[in-house]
């Protein structure tokens, strides 16, 4: 075998041994202290979960970032490194790109920047907005290998850069409380029905009906969802419309938007489409079901 071709093969080699355990190749670590100091000693808080908090970060040299913890990784340094080495290959338009990591006091990812905030500052572009979430739902459940569960959708947590394109920043292979979450045969993956995906539909939908109404569910959301589900949505949508809307806006598609939303919110507790088919609903493909 030539020399040369024997080398980089045991480069090759090195690397896919390495690339399971141990050093992580191509992400960039960033100094603890140089993190600690951006995000103002971890007090610019962005938003809050059950996974962790989430920070501004303001690098010397200007430089914008979103650092999130990683709790559910604080026990385990090998499943932390896989982590950031399945984040760093995921790419996508509508994901935040990860772009880093530090470990110290707290175990942390460093994503790209935020330049427009969160969408909860933002309630503007709103179909847009639904389309390139659902667009990143998408791509996670049916593209990535392996698919991604672990998904939450909140106006908190959905970026906006400075085009403000919409970019998921809460995603990851392990479930709230640390645990890998069991993949299904990749021949239901098509289908997509299963108690996972429900959830994800239905926390679309509550994120639609967000967009719509300009009320948040994060705080005291239960009657918003309720109003959706009940018998009387038709005769009362132009109460719940964001006044921010003014006139701007097409009833019918309102309508049909709402429709989205309520069969999305249903599909918590009986899936009954994928995201992949909401998807083509909000894009106009196919055509809504009647409720």
């Amino acid at each position: 075998m030539d020399p040369m071709i024997r080398k980089l093969r045991f480069r090759l080699l090195a690397w896919l041994h390495r690339s399971r355990s141990g050093p992580i190749l191509f992400v960039k670590k960033f100094s603890y202290k140089d993190v600690k100091r951006a995000t103002d000693g971890f007090h610019r808080i962005v938003y809050s979960n059950s996974h962790g908090a989430a920070y501004k970060a303001n690098f010397e040299g200007g430089e914008v970032a979103l650092v999130k913890e990683a709790r559910a990784f604080d026990e385990g340094k090998e499943s932390f490194y896989r982590e950031v080495q399945f984040l760093g290959r995921l790419h996508h338009r509508h994901l935040l790109a990860l772009r880093g990591f530090s470990t110290g006091q707290k175990r942390l990812l460093v994503f790209d920047n935020i330049e427009n905030g969160s969408l909860k500052e933002h309630f503007n572009a709103r179909l847009q907005i639904a389309v390139g979430v659902a667009a990143a739902l998408e791509y996670l459940l049916l593209f990535s290998n392996p698919p991604v569960y672990h998904v939450s959708i909140s106006s908190s947590n959905i970026m906006l850069d400075e085009n403000f394109t919409a970019k998921l920043s809460d995603v990851g292979l392990l479930s709230s409380i640390g645990t890998y979450v069991q993949m299904p045969h990749s021949s239901c993956l098509e289908e997509c029905m299963d108690q996972e995906c429900g959830n994800i539909v239905y926390q679309l939908g509550v994120l639609i009906l967000e967009l719509i109404t300009g009320q948040s569910s994060e705080q005291g959301g239960t009657d918003l969802i309720q109003w959706v589900q009940g018998s009387r949505l038709s005769s009362s949508i132009h109460m719940m419309i964001d006044p921010d809307l003014g006139n701007n806006y097409d009833a019918r598609e309102l309508k049909k938007l709402l429709v989205v939303a309520r069969l999305c919110i249903k599909s918590k507790s009986n899936p009954k489409f994928p995201v992949s088919q909401v998807f083509r609903f909000l894009q106009k493909k196919v055509h809504i079901p009647r409720d």
